[in-house]
């Protein structure tokens, strides 16, 4: 029961490069009180003396200390690194609030299903950019074409300018990361779901103004595996070109394996070391400039005529916040999306993926206002 909890007090968990972005955008509501909760005190450091926002250091990881925190807020929004975040929304859910989450956990979120509709709350999980919007743009691509034949996802972030060694730095959790080239990719063809190890496939393409860039297949279809009924569907990451050729070589070397190996009398895991290396060279410095690029593209027909619908995104770093552009068009669908749900206008209990969110009346339309009100703009063209 909400009734002696403050209306407007939201828990944040996760004080990164993406949670701080939502703590942040959650803030700027007169009368909201947001508390953004980290286990490391220097992430929480950004977060100091924001007006509403109050950083807490405590390791949400751990069951009671969530629900303690959980029991004083009407609201959560997750950003945890992706091997905490299936336990995390157990328990926001049995304590009965509401949680919208943009972690790329391993697992599959529905599992808690029937938990959020027996404690009465709505769940949306991979609510960032990709997974998140992505789905979102494919729920309206599979309504809108009858058929709907194909839907091919490319994402990427990338740092404005090239070091000219990995030309890539990471904008959320580094082994979040390396999961996406070790985790198998889901896609579907001709109807049916097959899979294809991450990194394959690899393709060349275009894209302005950025220029020539890869794209290689990732596990980034997540639901929408098995919730449209569309015959071929492809989601990829997007690198600069030569980047998929590295990480393949570390990969197929064995240097990102997690089991432990003897290196003179030590046991060493690989992945751990290769990471220790890697995250220095892979972190953005402070008003480092990254940019973030999305294109969804639909096929099928529309009144019996061939049709194609393309979105295009492409978002810069941020000087005036110094939000990173791929921590707000991740971080800002979830803010969007966990205000929804605070006003009702998502209000069926349960665990949603957000492509189940384009039917609801005026959503879609909401969340594009909401993010180009941030500065984070979509195009669409049809042919």
């Amino acid at each position: 029961m909400l009734e002696n909890v403050e209306m407007g007090a939201t828990l944040v968990l996760g004080a990164g490069l993406v949670g701080r972005v939502m703590a942040i955008d959650m803030a700027i509501d007169p009368g909201r009180t947001v508390t953004v909760v980290d286990v490391d005190a220097g992430r929480l450091e950004a977060c100091n003396g924001i007006d509403r926002l109050t950083p807490v250091q405590e390791d949400c990881s751990d069951p009671a200390v969530l629900a303690r925190l959980c029991s004083d807020h009407t609201l959560v929004l997750g950003a945890l690194p992706s091997r905490f975040s299936l336990d995390a929304m157990k328990t926001v859910i049995t304590s009965g609030r509401s949680y919208c989450d943009i972690s790329f956990m391993p697992q599959d979120a529905r599992v808690h299903h029937d938990l959020a509709v027996q404690h009465g709350v709505t769940v949306v999980f991979d609510c960032g950019v990709a997974p998140g919007i992505s789905n979102l743009l494919a729920g309206v691509a599979a309504a809108s074409l009858q058929p709907c034949r194909s839907i091919t996802i490319r994402v990427g972030g990338l740092p404005v300018e090239r070091d000219g060694v990995w030309d890539y730095k990471a904008p959320f959790s580094p082994y979040d990361v390396i999961e996406e080239y070790l985790r198998p990719a889901r896609l579907v063809r001709d109807g049916h779901e097959v899979v294809r190890d991450a990194l394959s496939e690899s393709v060349q393409i275009d894209f302005p103004p950025v220029g020539q860039l890869e794209a290689f297949n990732t596990d980034g279809l997540r639901s929408l595996v098995d919730t449209l009924d569309v015959p071929d569907m492809t989601e990829q990451t997007i690198r600069y070109p030569g980047y998929r050729d590295k990480v393949a070589l570390l990969r197929n070397s064995g240097l990102l394996d997690d089991t432990p190996v003897d290196v003179g009398g030590v046991m060493v895991s690989p992945r751990a070391l290769t990471c220790g290396k890697l995250f220095p060279l892979w972190t953005y410095a402070p008003g480092e400039a990254d940019l973030t690029i999305m294109r969804v593209e639909a096929t099928g027909e529309r009144d019996g005529q061939p049709a194609t619908i393309t979105w295009d995104l492409y978002d810069e770093y941020d000087p005036d916040s110094g939000f990173l552009s791929m921590a707000r068009t991740t971080g800002f669908p979830a803010t969007i999306i966990a205000r929804c749900i605070e006003s009702g206008m998502l209000n069926e209990p349960g665990v949603h993926p957000p492509e189940h969110l384009a039917s609801t009346q005026g959503l879609v339309e909401h969340v594009f206002e909401a993010l180009a009100r941030r500065g984070v703009t979509y195009s669409c063209t049809e042919a």
